[in-house]
């Protein structure tokens, strides 16, 4: 395999994973935001509806970086694809992602794709 293919390989390699962390930590940062917005609006002297819009788009927020971890899992994949047409000679063990995470849950079962591995 060309010296070239191999060093761009790993630097995608290297970005995607890093972009699928970044992504997860948003996750986790927006989950620590609303369980402190939650906290602080169980206070007694607070109105049990204060700061319900900023949960409302909270939760949208979240949503939408749900669904960017699920594109970028679908990046993951094409690339995965690419790399067996293109640098074929590798010997790694390919990651494995089941076709149900990147396939919208509104699709029925029966038109779901088997395990795809990246």
């Amino acid at each position: 395999m060309n010296d070239r293919i191999l060093a761009d390989a790993h630097q995608l390699k290297k970005l995607v994973r890093e972009a699928e962390a970044i992504a997860d930590e948003s996750i986790i940062a927006m989950a620590r935001l609303k369980q402190a917005m939650l906290s602080a609006r169980q206070n007694p002297e607070i109105e049990v509806h204060t700061g319900q819009r900023a949960l409302m788009r909270l939760t949208e927020a979240e949503s939408q970086a749900m669904s960017m971890s699920t594109n970028l899992l679908r990046v993951h994949d094409e690339l995965s694809k690419v790399a067996r047409v293109h640098a074929g000679g590798e010997t790694g063990t390919p990651t494995v992602i089941p076709a149900d995470a990147i396939v919208p849950a509104s699709v029925s079962a029966a038109e779901r794709p088997e395990t795809i591995r990246a």
